[in-house]
Parts: C-alpha cells; structure tokens; sequence
C-alpha cells in the first residue's frame, strides 16, 4: 500500500507527469524504430541473416556513437536539459523521414545504416538527458526510488508497446518498412511538443554553470569527462553497480541474438511467422519489465540496492539454463519473463544508486558513461554470440557462458551488501 501511496504522490506531480510524457512517447518511438531496424535487417525476405550480420549491424548502430558518449554527458552539463529534449526529438522526427525515404529509393545498405546511425545517435543524448532530469522533478530519495521504478520502466513498456505497434503495422505487408518509420517519426515529433510544457530552465543544470556557447562546452570536453571520470572513480558504490549492471546487459544481449535467430530459423517456417514470434518474445520481456516496476520497490526497501541486484542475478544464473536449453519456445517464453524482470530490476537498483550517489553537476557526464556501458556490453554480447551460434540459434555453450556471468554478478553484489 506504500507504493501506491507513493505513486500517487508522484503522479500529483506536474512537471514529473511531463518529463514521464516525454519519455513515454520517445521510447515509444525508439520502439517503433527498433523494429523498422530488426525487420530490415533480420526479417526481409531476400536475405540470409547469420549471427555475424546481427553482430554487424548491432556495432554499426550502437558502437560508434557508444564510443562517443561520454562527450554528450559534458554538453548535458552545460546545455538546458529540457531543450535537449526539445531539439533533439525534433531532429529525429527529420532525421528518421530521411531513413524512410532511403528505404524506399532502395539505397545500398552502408548509406541506409548511415541514417539510421544518426537518428540513433541523437538518442544518446535524450536518453541521458530524461535520467539526468529526473531528480530535478521529485523530492527526497524515497520519491527517486519509486520514479525510477515508475518512468524507465515505463519508458521500457511504452518502447515494448511501440515495437508491439510496428509489428502488427509490418505484418499487414511484405513492403511496409517505410510507413513503420514514418510512424517512429510522428512520435518523435510529438515527444518534441510535449516537453514545451515544461520551463527551458526547469531540468537544469543550474544556470549558473550554463555554457551557452558550443565551441567552449566543446572545448571544454575532454576536461569535463575527464572530470567526471575521477568523479566516478571516487566514489566505489556507483562503480561496483555500474560493472553489475553492464555484465547482466551483457547476458541480456548474448539471449537477445540467440532468441532472433531462433525466431528466424528454428521456431518458424517463414520470416512472417518468426516476426510474429519475436513479436511475442519482447511483449513477454515487456511484461517482466513491469513486474519489476511493480517488485523493486518492495524489494529494496527489505534486501538494499545491491541485495536486490544479487537476486536478480541470481535468479538469472538458475533460471537461464534451466529454461533455455529446451530451445522451445515455452520455456524460452518463460526465461523471456524472467530475465527482462531481472535485467530491468537491476537497471533501476542501479539508476537509483548513481542518482543517490553522483553529485548534480556530473549526472550528466555519468549518464552518459553508463549509456557507453550499457550499450557496448551489448554489441559485445553480440560479437560473442555471432562466433558461439551455430546458423539454428542452439548453442548450450553460450547460455554456460551467461550462467557464469550471472552467478559471478550475484556473488559479487551479496558480498557487497553486507559489507
């Protein structure tokens, strides 16, 4: 009952209602997008997809700018967040009609992935922007612990339920990859709206640090990560959930190919069948998502951040190969549940403990940092499955691979709680 008292608190909040709405509708979008992607490049018909082209593809769209990422929390620091959040879903609303019209002139793929690059790009910088903001619309660390089981879990759900959009707009045609991406466009634009709502100044950072100019924040750069970096260094708490965090994004995504090339080879005849299936596969993941929204509170109040994060892991280390070597869809349906409850449950243990633990001026910078993280463990976790799967998906050496990792992760962060 405390946690809906609390959520209820939190939704009389206006400017958390907005900056929730800004989210919502941007992932709900990245969802779109995501799928646009998937099915152009995993699902089209005319093509052969190995492991190695999901691999590929994964480090053309999220390694580059990964790499760059801590650059966008040094401008973070110095830009109004909430323009950010205007301008920058305002260039993906045009950004991604290009990446539609590029489909539809069928251009050769290296130009196609060059767009959807960008649009993805600018992500990095809203993404950070919401978590970096949030604070800056509640009260008291209680109020952070529900809001950031409430907003990126939301933010997760409405990305679920835009992907869910995009499948049954693409499944009502072989050639409608365009018109999916227009769609992730006019979300965009309507996140863009949204955030008019809120005062340019309200997000932050404090004016007083503001560097209007772009070539002094650019300047500025390689100091300010450099900076956050030591900030980072300091401080072990945040560190030691960051490195949890970034070994069960790992994991996440080594099952994450596995399942794409279950769905595309093993569990279905066609490539309309294995898209439905996949379709299936994230909603499942998205209800885990929820759950853990709905659990993490709970839980952390009774077993600590890291006491949760053990569990997380630990449930991951038993449950993985206990329900995935079937190679089934049920019991990998299931994991699906299991492992997106986990892998969210240890996101907002770990958003919480860098909100709590990072002072104001570099949420920015480790936000950022925590995206590079976030998103190199996955193209990681994909160059590692593309050299362990074999063409049908089933590679029983692989889920060993996750179980370890997960266990490590659970002993690790139990140690650590009790200390």
């Amino acid at each position: 009952m405390h946690a809906v008292r609390d959520l209820r608190v939190l939704l009389r909040l206006r400017d958390f209602r907005s900056l929730l709405a800004v989210r919502l509708l941007s992932q709900a979008a990245d969802g779109v997008f995501q799928v646009a992607l998937a099915t152009v490049v995993v699902f089209s018909p005319e093509k052969q997809t190995s492991p190695e082209a999901i691999a590929s593809a994964m480090a053309i769209l999220l390694l580059p700018y990964s790499l760059l990422g801590p650059f966008t929390g040094v401008l973070l620091d110095r830009w109004r967040r909430r323009q950010v959040l205007l301008y920058g879903n305002l260039l993906r609303a045009l950004l991604a009609m290009a990446t539609a019209a590029l489909i539809v002139s069928k251009v050769p793929d290296w130009l196609f992935y060059a767009s959807a690059l960008s649009v993805t790009a600018v992500n990095r910088f809203v993404l950070a922007g919401l978590s970096a903001a949030l604070p800056r619309v509640v009260d008291g660390e209680q109020q952070l612990v529900m809001a950031n089981s409430l907003a990126p879990t939301a933010g997760t759900l409405a990305a679920t339920a835009g992907g869910g959009l995009a499948f049954a707009v693409r499944l009502t045609g072989s050639h409608m990859d365009a018109y999916v991406v227009l769609l992730a466009a006019a979300l965009y634009f309507c996140s863009s709206l949204t955030s008019l709502r809120m005062a340019p100044e309200l997000l932050g950072p404090d004016p007083a640090r503001l560097q209007p100019h772009l070539r002094e924040a650019l300047l500025s750069t390689v100091r300010g990560l450099a900076d956050g970096l030591r900030h980072l260094a300091e401080r072990r708490t945040p560190a030691r959930a960051l490195t949890a965090m970034t070994l069960i994004r790992f994991c996440y995504g080594a099952l994450t190919v596995m399942v794409l090339m279950l769905c595309r080879y093993s569990w279905a005849e066609t490539e309309s069948e294995g898209l439905a299936l996949l379709g299936i596969t994230v909603g499942v993941s998205g209800a885990g998502f929820f759950t853990a929204a709905v659990v993490t509170p709970w839980a952390v109040a009774r077993l600590s951040t890291f006491g949760w994060i053990a569990c997380c892991a630990a449930l991951g280390a038993v449950l993985a190969p206990a329900l995935g070597l079937f190679f089934t869809p049920g019991p990998m349906l299931a994991a699906a549940f299991v492992l997106g409850l986990c892998t969210q449950g240890t996101k907002i243990s770990t958003d919480t403990i860098v909100q709590s633990s990072v002072d104001d001026a570099f949420r920015g910078r480790i936000f950022a940092i925590y995206d590079v993280l976030f998103n190199v463990a996955f193209v990681g976790a994909a160059a590692v499955a593309s050299l362990m799967l074999p063409p049908d998906g089933k590679s029983a050496a692989l889920l060993g691979v996750v179980t370890v990792l997960y266990a490590m992760v659970a002993a690790a962060m139990a140690r650590y709680g009790r200390g």
